[in-house]
């Protein structure tokens, strides 16, 4: 995936980019119940998975080995323009991580991490550079309820599928998730999508009804091909 398509999803809405996806008939790609840490933060990278399941004491009553545990393991494979994608079933009853592993993935280069579950240290990882979304916040440590069990395969983040690859892109009001073999195409179509939507928008505010204007009729069509000439 090259990042002049990446920079080229960064720009359109969510909103958009889930039309364009509907119109390719696929039509659950936008995450459920995950919002920002920071609104004014966007991200657009490939999807590095990470699925947690239930804990269990045998399994987090022991030592922690960095060399191990998949979701320490996970982390340190991250490359520049990664976005971590945390499985955590939708529970939120514990962060699924905190401040300093966000720090760390900073400093790798991330370009953001999304989980259907919560963090803990959520100011503290809002403020950290890196783009973060969530469904809660819950400052309980993550093995009070979650495990981590594998990395980089297929997960279900926010109802939504996530097979790793996949183009991540998140803005103010959530999450999309693009197959890669989509994404040049997604990218083209989404820009324009907004040019023309930005044309009808210019016209309702000066006064046009809606009628014939939203969606365009032949006319209005006419007109936004004229528009530059």
């Amino acid at each position: 995936m090259s990042q002049d398509t990446l920079d080229r999803l960064l720009v359109p809405s969510t909103a958009t980019l889930t039309s364009v996806l509907k119109g390719r008939g696929l039509s659950n790609t936008f995450m459920h119940d995950v919002s920002p840490l920071k609104s004014t933060m966007k991200m657009a990278g490939r999807a590095f998975t990470l699925r947690y399941i239930p804990a269990r004491e045998d399994l987090t009553d022991v030592p922690m080995d960095n060399l191990t545990d998949k979701q320490r393991v996970g982390i340190e494979q991250l490359t520049p323009g990664d976005v971590l994608v945390i499985d955590a079933r939708g529970d939120t009853r514990a962060g699924t991580m905190g401040s300093i592993l966000a720090e760390r993935m900073h400093q790798l280069g991330a370009a953001g991490v999304v989980t259907d579950g919560a963090y803990r240290d959520s100011p503290t990882i809002a403020e950290c550079g890196l783009a973060a979304y969530s469904r809660a916040m819950n400052a309980h440590t993550n093995k009070t309820i979650h495990y981590p069990s594998e990395i980089q395969v297929p997960v279900g983040c926010g109802e939504v599928a996530v097979f790793p690859g996949d183009i991540i892109v998140g803005d103010a009001e959530g999450v999309v998730v693009i197959p890669a073999h989509l994404a040049d195409d997604v990218a083209a179509a989404a820009e324009e999508m907004e040019s023309k939507e930005e044309f009808i928008l210019a016209r309702i505010r000066a006064g046009a009804s809606l009628v014939g204007t939203y969606p365009p009729d032949e006319e209005t069509l006419k007109q936004y091909e004229r528009r530059d000439r």
